[in-house]
């Protein structure tokens, strides 16, 4: 069977979208969010000013400094990977804007009904898997995140796997720092984030495979 060609451009724009899209998505829910995400989720809703997406431009800007104090060098590749957070934060904010639901100032976390909040977070699950399976099948840089955890490991010969589980377990634990300095009690993560945590993985690589099959 021939494989459709998709140009690279297409599906790094639509990763983004649908990363942004399922992020939006599952805040909404307020399940829990992913460990990585979570940060940047708390701060966004205790600085009434800061976005989502604008509070990813600063942890993500951060992350960036603190790979390159790593790496002990700057390039201008590197930037790719934090412009394209900049791409992601701007679909997530966006996202926001349009749909009420997905707005804390009109719909603060928790207050939309449980059929709604269920209905989002299993969407959102969804497409957040396939978003991140786009995001994975292009050649251009990914997120600061993903940045940072293939450098870091490649440059200092760590497994990556091992290396990215030391990761979120302190993104956990800045979470839960976060979570607890800010509002005095646990917000961010919950049941969605241990599903999420269990089952991206195996299931990004199932899509990933039927993608290569047809394209």
């Amino acid at each position: 069977m021939k494989k459709i060609e998709i140009c690279d451009e297409f599906i790094y724009i639509s990763g983004a979208i649908l990363l942004s899209l399922a992020t939006a998505m599952l805040s909404a829910a307020d399940f829990g969010l992913s460990v990585i995400v979570s940060p940047a989720y708390l701060i966004s809703l205790r600085i009434p000013f800061l976005t989502f997406g604008q509070a990813e431009y600063i942890i993500q800007g951060i992350l960036f400094l603190l790979y390159c104090i790593i790496m002990r060098q700057v390039k201008i590749l590197y930037f790719g990977a934090f412009l394209s957070g900049v791409i992601y934060g701007f679909f997530l904010d966006t996202w926001r804007f349009l749909i009420p639901h997905f707005n804390p100032e009109i719909y603060p976390p928790g207050t939309l009904t449980m059929p709604t909040r269920t209905f989002y977070f299993i969407i959102g699950f969804f497409i957040n898997i396939l978003g991140a399976t786009l995001y994975f099948k292009n050649r251009f840089y990914p997120q600061v995140y993903e940045f940072f955890i293939k450098g870091i490991s490649e440059k200092y010969h760590i497994d990556i796997s091992k290396f990215k589980l030391r990761f979120d377990l302190s993104f956990l634990l800045l979470t839960l720092f976060l979570s607890l300095l800010l509002f005095h009690k646990l917000m961010g993560i919950g049941a969605g984030t241990l599903i999420m945590a269990c089952c991206n993985g195996p299931l990004i690589g199932i899509c990933g495979k039927g993608f290569d099959k047809f394209f």
